[in-house]
């Protein structure tokens, strides 16, 4: 047993090392909440990181700090025909899919049009999952692991079989489909993050800030809070096995490049876009939808919110600070319909706040490119600071101005300035303020907003822009590890 002596010094460590801890995680929140210690968020700049090029560069592919959706997409077939190895923990299934699966079906399923050949090492999803119409893109299902998402020895196993009969040209990793100890020392590996621990921190202090009066913080919850930190440091450590990194929004390319201390030459900053060809402006599908659906045609508004109805994704503060609205001032919200688009625990809250509430469950692709046509503004109320949401892009495609909580993967990439949209505080007050100002701008000066929405949308959130930059990226690390003296494609134009 301890002596008494040793107890104390026992204590006093863990006591140390306790305040360290709060420290280290006080001083992380001043870093990613200096923006909201004042009353109201400051407006984010007017001028985004990917908005900050000049005309005709030309250059190392290498040396490019900002988003390669501005570079011009190609007009003629690629220069070769690539073999890409894809890993993805799951792939979409019957039109149920989170954002990254979508991400990943949309961009090589884009590529594979444009002639090259993916190999998607991914879990088999049980039953019928999206079929590819074109061949190819080359499936290679293996055994779930336990957690329903692609055992990454399994997938190993089929590449390595697949790569010994002809080599691929580059391999592509969704986030950690293919597992750091199997990435490291491939130059050839290139993996895109929607979402880092650094961005999960900020997150998880945003939802505990978040937590209603009365509301407990959760053992869950604070078993996160104390161990974010510590996932974060080993995460730093494994990234490095990974020779390039894509990150989905400016922010997080920063974020890679400067706490994650990974050289710039290796980060390569792509923002997600979506199908240009679904997500568009369509003046009748938005009068049939709001009709189909019972919105008067005489509404004052109508606001849209669509995705996981779940605690993470901001719904508790949405309909908490729509409750105050309504009990502070009974005619708030006349005239104004709510049409949510999603399933979860908070389908019913939103339905029991009255009958100008419609919820209208999972949406297939083309009744939820109608439902943001119906919309006058899009509402994303997240907790979550990963990445870029992909209703948020496929609202402003179709040319919507959308409320977003003040995270800066959203605020720095997609809604850079207040003539496209409106940026909340995450938090009741935040939610209650911005929404209110939104129902006093009114119809006209969100037909406005959402017109520059979609001119920034078309200029970087969109499938083509996303997936002729991928080819160049891809492109690129072939032609560098090919070493023949063939065509440099790190080179632009």
């Amino acid at each position: 047993m301890p002596t008494a002596p040793k107890q104390r010094d026992l204590a006093r460590n863990s006591l140390l090392f306790r305040c360290f801890g709060v420290i280290v995680i006080g001083c992380l929140v001043v870093l990613v909440f200096t923006a909201s210690k004042t009353c109201k968020p400051e407006p984010p700049s007017d001028r985004s990181p990917s908005e900050i090029i000049e005309p005709g560069w030309s250059g190392r592919l290498e040396e490019l700090s900002v988003a390669w959706n501005l570079l011009e997409p190609p007009q003629n077939p690629p220069p070769r025909r690539l073999r890409i190895a894809l890993f993805v923990k799951r792939w979409p299934k019957a039109g149920r899919a989170g954002g990254l699966e979508r991400h990943a079906s949309t961009l090589h399923s884009l590529l594979a049009r444009r002639g090259h050949v993916s190999h998607v090492f991914t879990a088999d999803p049980g039953g019928a999952a999206e079929a590819s119409e074109n061949p190819n893109t080359i499936f290679h299902f293996s055994k779930p692991s336990a957690r329903g998402v692609l055992d990454p020895d399994a997938g190993w196993a089929q590449f390595l079989r697949e790569n010994a009969s002809s080599p691929f040209d580059v391999v592509h990793s969704e986030s950690v489909a293919l597992a750091p100890r199997l990435a490291a020392n491939s130059p050839s590996v290139a993996a895109t993050w929607h979402g880092i621990a650094y961005e999960a921190i900020h997150s998880e202090v945003a939802q505990d800030l978040a937590r209603l009066p009365g509301e407990p913080r959760s053992v869950a919850r604070a078993t996160r809070l104390e161990t974010q930190l510590f996932r974060l440091i080993e995460e730093v450590k494994f990234f490095d096995c990974y020779a390039h990194h894509v990150a989905t929004s400016d922010y997080e390319g920063e974020v890679l490049r400067r706490i994650y201390m990974i050289p710039s030459e290796r980060v390569h900053v792509i923002l997600t876009g979506i199908d240009e060809r679904v997500f568009r402006a369509d003046a009748e599908k938005s009068l049939a939808f709001r009709r189909r659906h019972g919105v008067p045609d005489d509404a004052k508004l109508v606001v849209g919110l669509s995705g996981r109805l779940v605690k993470d994704k901001g719904h508790p503060i949405m309909v908490e600070a729509l409750k105050e609205m309504m009990e502070e001032d009974s005619g708030s919200l006349n005239g104004v319909f709510f049409l949510v688009a999603g399933e979860g625990p908070w389908a019913a809250r939103y339905r029991s706040l009255g009958a100008s509430f419609l919820v209208l469950g999972s949406l297939n692709s083309s009744d939820l490119a109608a439902f943001y046509n119906a919309l006058d503004v899009f509402v994303d109320p997240t907790l979550r600071a990963q990445g870029l949401d992909l209703s948020v892009l496929e609202a402003m495609n179709s040319g919507k101005p959308a409320l977003v909580t003040s995270f800066a993967g959203l605020t720095e990439s997609a809604i850079v300035g207040p003539e496209m949209g409106y940026v909340a505080a995450p938090k009741v007050s935040g939610i209650k303020e911005t929404l209110s100002a939104v129902i006093r701008d009114g119809r006209s000066v969100l037909e406005e907003k959402g017109s520059a929405a979609m001119r920034r949308a078309l200029k970087l959130f969109t499938a083509t822009k996303m997936v002729a930059a991928y080819e160049r990226l891809f492109l690129c690390i072939a032609s560098k590890n090919a070493g023949d003296g063939g065509e440099d494609y790190c080179r632009y134009p």
